[in-house]
């Protein structure tokens, strides 16, 4: 076990190293970041909210828009004769990831679901506060707007949860960073890939062509080629078309009703991504081998639950969305619950262990004789506590209060709306278990670049809080995981940028992202129904989405529950000592339990294709660029894949811009 250990140390050290923080810290809000602001709001904004309907918002397709915005600022300021610096150019990738998901978006969910046919048979639409969205029939006779009374109370809601969850940003998050970057020094492997785009777009502004400006260009390339066939076509195409023109279906092509003879229950479909392949070349090697064995496992093992009446609902015919909804009431739910929750535990146990060793260091170094003692650096409590004056850091204890008031503001809101509303359940969930899950998942992201969740936590909570009705799933209720928000300032230190910068630019985008998400939510409402063809992703998905959303609802109705159909204890167990067994084997023959996070992604995969090209990517950049480009390659791949993010970018907002114009245009022609 400790010679395992020592490799994956070796590792994490390695990506440590990728690229370390500069000297000198500067604030990097200025005028220039004010326009970008403005420019992310009514430009930007709409291009991604009409990605996330179209592709989706999974992988670099989500930040393309931040890459669009640096670009485009830096080659401006290039010929105004100025430059851009690092910090700014952060600020105002910074400002575009805050525009990547809109908050109003949100909205066109709400006026699906609460119409969908599936939540009305389940007698769930009926119960809708009129806080999260109007019932069905007050919408389809106001039409295709928001812009109405009906609407007031959700556009109020979603403002004012805005709001305290930007100033929640700077609570247990912060903490948890201080701890795990500043304490523990721990490598935060995809940090450097935001980082690494920023520094090598500062180098090309100021004419030093290096490596990273080389490998980003590449990327762009890559991504401009790729995207003018998978998101320009079917945008612009569909504009004017009934039906719009794929080469590359989107999101996927689905196999599952023609595969289904041979490969019983195994959910099959087919999607080519390049950029998936880019990202299994940067994150952990050992962490995507453990999904693709995950994958391979689900391929394996469900024809096998099939013919043992396991996974009994499975009918020849089904299409992969269905595929895996059914599979998931029979056995992965379970299952999966207890796989993840042994890898909840492990983790919150490897978070722990550096505690430990520290405590058994003090206790060593008390029994050493003075003159035996050597010098030692700052402690952990030292570097907790010490702020560091250039980085502009402000007092944990000040961070922990921002977490008490934004909890508290989130729980007494959530008991004035909803009647009988378990508040002490969620004090005690605020107290304890929300700092260890968000420790685990720093910890994670930290080590392997991924993120973690106990998943039905909050199902859990919910039912064992005694609770009936349907209305708390749509309470503002503090279930927020903060592990991931440490990545975001592990790339604010590498990039030698204040923390005071991104305090200021949440304080001007907030306004700007409330007016430009209401006014474009509402027009790509207007242009066509949500969901329907002119969005491929929401029209495929979101009826998936609308049945387990359902599923969990149930759990807490009067009356038979489908969730608790679905849950069963031994498959849950099964899962848990899978889990637990698969770390020890690991841990025992010195192999590197990463391959066990992967792999809780792997199993009961509904898009296969997706870790599939990820395994391809990482075997691809271990055995073929690694070797020729030696140790350089880990810093080659995150530039390369933050160009291919801005290059898809460019050509995906091209081709929006072109579609929206079409559609507006449309009627003054006709």
């Amino acid at each position: 076990m400790a010679k395992a250990m020592s490799k994956q140390d070796r590792e994490l050290e390695q990506y440590r190293n990728l690229m370390r923080p500069p000297e000198k810290f500067e604030d990097g809000f200025t005028w220039r970041t004010v326009l970008g602001a403005l420019f992310l709001g009514f430009i930007m904004m709409p291009g991604s909210m009409y990605l996330a309907l179209v592709v989706g918002t999974g992988g670099s397709i989500a930040a393309a828009s931040q890459w669009v915005t640096i670009i485009l600022f830096v080659e401006i300021a290039r010929r105004s004769l100025r430059d851009l610096k690092m910090q700014e150019v952060f600020i105002l990738y910074y400002m575009a990831g805050l525009a990547v998901s809109s908050p109003f978006q949100g909205l066109l969910w709400n006026q699906y679901f609460v119409q969908s046919d599936y939540a009305h048979a389940m007698g769930i639409a009926q119960e809708v506060p009129f806080w999260w969205a109007p019932q069905g029939d007050v919408i389809r006779e106001a039409g295709h707007t928001f812009f109405t009374r009906a609407w007031l109370p959700p556009v109020l809601m979603v403002s004012t949860a805005l709001i305290i969850q930007y100033i929640d940003g700077y609570g247990l998050g912060y903490v948890l960073y201080r701890i795990t970057s500043d304490v523990e020094e721990l490598p935060f492997p995809m940090a450097p890939v935001g980082a690494s785009g920023i520094t090598a777009l500062i180098e090309s502004s100021e004419s030093h062509e290096t490596w990273r400006w080389s490998c980003f260009s590449i990327g762009g390339m890559l991504g401009i080629v790729f995207g003018s066939v998978y998101i320009a076509l079917p945008a612009i195409t569909g504009s004017f078309l009934p039906k719009p023109l794929m080469l590359i279906p989107l999101p996927f092509i689905d196999l599952t009703p023609a595969t289904g003879h041979i490969l019983k229950a195994v959910p099959v479909n087919f999607t080519f991504d390049i950029g998936l392949i880019i990202t299994g070349m940067v994150l952990p090697f050992w962490a995507v081998i453990g999904g693709g064995l995950g994958l391979l496992g689900m391929l394996i093992a469900n024809p096998l639950l099939y013919r043992a009446g396991i996974l009994s609902n499975w009918r020849l015919g089904m299409d992969v969305l269905d595929t895996t909804y059914i599979n998931s009431i029979d056995f992965y739910l379970s299952f999966g619950i207890g796989l993840t929750i042994a890898v909840a535990l492990i983790s919150i146990g490897q978070a722990f262990r550096p505690l430990l060793r520290a405590l058994r260091r003090n206790r060593a170094a008390r029994e050493l004789t003075p003159a035996m003692r050597k010098p030692q650096g700052l402690s952990g409590w030292q570097k907790l506590i010490r702020n560091d004056v250039r980085r502009g850091d402000f007092s944990i204890f000040i961070a922990l209060g921002i977490y008490v008031f934004s909890t508290t503001t989130w729980i007494s809101l959530s008991t004035w709306l909803i009647e009988g509303y378990p508040w002490k359940f969620f004090i005690a969930y605020a107290i304890i278990y929300t700092p260890l899950i968000s420790y685990a998942c720093a910890k994670l992201e930290g080590t392997a670049g991924q993120a973690l969740n106990i998943p039905m936590i909050r199902e859990a909570t919910y039912i064992l809080s005694g609770y009936h009705g349907v209305k708390i799933w749509f309470s503002p209720t503090p279930l927020t995981n903060y592990g991931p928000a440490t990545v975001s300032f592990r790339v604010l230190e590498l990039t030698g940028t204040k923390i005071i910068s991104a305090v200021k630019t949440k304080l001007i985008c907030v306004p700007i992202i409330i007016v430009a998400s209401l006014l474009f939510s509402q027009l790509l409402w207007k242009m066509a129904d949500v969901p329907s063809n002119a969005y491929p992703f929401a029209q495929k998905m979101w009826d998936l989405q609308a049945k387990n959303l359902c599923l969990t609802m149930s759990s807490t109705m009067e009356g038979g529950s489908l969730f608790f159909e679905a849950l069963k204890l031994r498959w849950f167990s099964l899962g848990l000592g899978f889990g637990v067994i698969g770390y020890t084997v690991l841990s025992v023959l010195g192999l590197p339990t990463l391959m066990l996070f992967g792999m809780v992604r792997g199993l009961g995969q509904g898009t296969p294709a997706g870790i599939t090209f990820e395994v391809i990517g990482a075997l691809v950049g271990r055995y073929y660029f690694r070797r020729k480009f030696g140790a350089m390659w880990m810093k080659y791949a995150p530039v390369l894949l933050a160009g291919y993010a801005c290059g898809v970018g460019l050509i995906a907002m091209v081709g929006m811009s072109v579609a929206i114009l079409n559609k507006m245009m449309a009627p003054l022609v006709f």
